[in-house]
């Protein structure tokens, strides 16, 4: 057995072992593993610092997971953008597919809980069958491959699959998102990361939350793959005591790029059941895309999106940069909260040498 699978099988999945760790009431966790499974990988484990932390409320199971909240099994509706078993097909150009029921570790945030852990609703046996929608759709030239976790396939599996959808002529990149890096660092062995190289272009998203998480022998794993010329790209979520602070994102998203990593997406919770207690206000991603912005390298700065209940899909947003926009100018503020005048091009198209100097010329105002 490989190396990396015996450590998976030391993870802790009990409430009852939980409860003794952290010193919880088991009566408060008991019976959470029906609502959500229960995986936290020795690795991840080792990260926490204590109770309630950072890494801690990502993946311990808490009472709060029982208020209602007025949320949804399924709130960005992929079930009923799923054409067949396994495949999401939203977009124009690309399509989600689900390869795999299993994480190394499951996050309370999660929002595939209905799916996630059930071998009956992500299926290998339904692979084959998403392939052909993906052959039988020539618009499909991007694939992102998620699940669970594609990264807890087998080699042999995994490049199955790789190797059939590079077959593909309008297949043009294929996507990989996984946490394994950040649980399950060991996974990321020479063997696969050999494999992997073969069906280039091929492009990695990862999932950080927390600067905690970039430890050594995780920037050593994503190093490899980096290595190996997967472009890496990072998806993180806004969580309420996890990350909703504007140093711990920034410190994030520079730990991030250190490691080679793109920062790529700061999402918005979404409105999953069970998650009332890990959401933010709008409003705090808003305030920490300012403090990113024109603070830090541009390198470091990630979209911040909604995707919209109902399967709207993302939505970026930013804070209020234009103060005015008229045919005649644009009255802008910066990153420092200064302001500043753009004048539109002359209506007519006729401008002056004086008008043209005017035009370009980025003059400080009052407003």
């Amino acid at each position: 057995m490989e190396r990396w699978r015996k450590i998976l099988q030391q993870s802790m999945t009990r409430p009852e072992d939980i409860a003794k760790k952290f010193d919880i009431p088991l009566e408060e966790i008991k019976g959470l593993e029906n609502e959500f499974n229960i995986r936290i990988t020795p690795h991840y484990l080792s990260l926490i610092k204590e109770k309630g932390d950072p890494i801690y409320r990502q993946v311990i199971p808490d009472k709060d997971e029982l208020i209602d909240g007025e949320l949804f099994e399924d709130p960005l509706a992929e079930d009923r953008d799923s054409p067949v078993h396994n495949v999401v097909h939203r977009y124009p150009d690309r399509c989600l597919f689900l390869i795999s029921h299993v994480c190394a570790s499951y996050c309370r945030f999660c929002t595939r809980k209905r799916k996630v852990g059930d071998p009956t609703k992500i299926s290998l046996r339904f692979i084959d069958e998403g392939i052909a929608y993906i052959a039988r759709h020539p618009e499909i030239r991007d694939v992102i491959m998620s699940g669970g976790d594609p990264l807890l396939l087998s080699d042999d599996k995994l490049e199955y699959i790789l190797q059939r959808l590079r077959q593909i002529p309008h297949v043009e990149i294929m996507r990989i998102h996984t946490r394994i890096p950040v649980f399950l660092p060991q996974r990321i062995t020479a063997k696969l990361v050999k494999m992997l190289k073969k069906y280039h272009p091929l492009y990695m998203n990862v999932h950080f939350n927390h600067p905690d998480e970039l430890v050594p022998i995780t920037v050593k794993a994503l190093g490899r793959l980096a290595d190996a010329g997967i472009p890496l790209g990072n998806q993180t979520v806004l969580l309420k005591g996890v990350n909703d602070d504007p140093e711990v994102m920034k410190k994030l998203m520079q730990k991030l790029v250190q490691a080679r990593v793109r920062p790529y997406y700061i999402y918005q919770a979404d409105m999953v059941f069970g998650t009332e207690h890990l959401r933010t206000k709008v409003a705090k991603g808003l305030e920490i895309m300012e403090a990113l912005r024109g603070w830090t390298s541009g390198l470091a700065i990630p979209y911040f999106v909604i995707d919209a209940p109902g399967g709207g899909g993302k939505i970026p947003l930013l804070p209020n940069y234009v103060l005015k926009l008229t045919d005649d100018e644009v009255v802008l503020r910066n990153y420092a909260g200064k302001v500043f005048r753009y004048k539109q091009p002359h209506k007519n198209g006729k401008v002056h040498v004086e008008e043209i100097k005017e035009i370009i010329r980025f003059e400080e105002v009052e407003i």
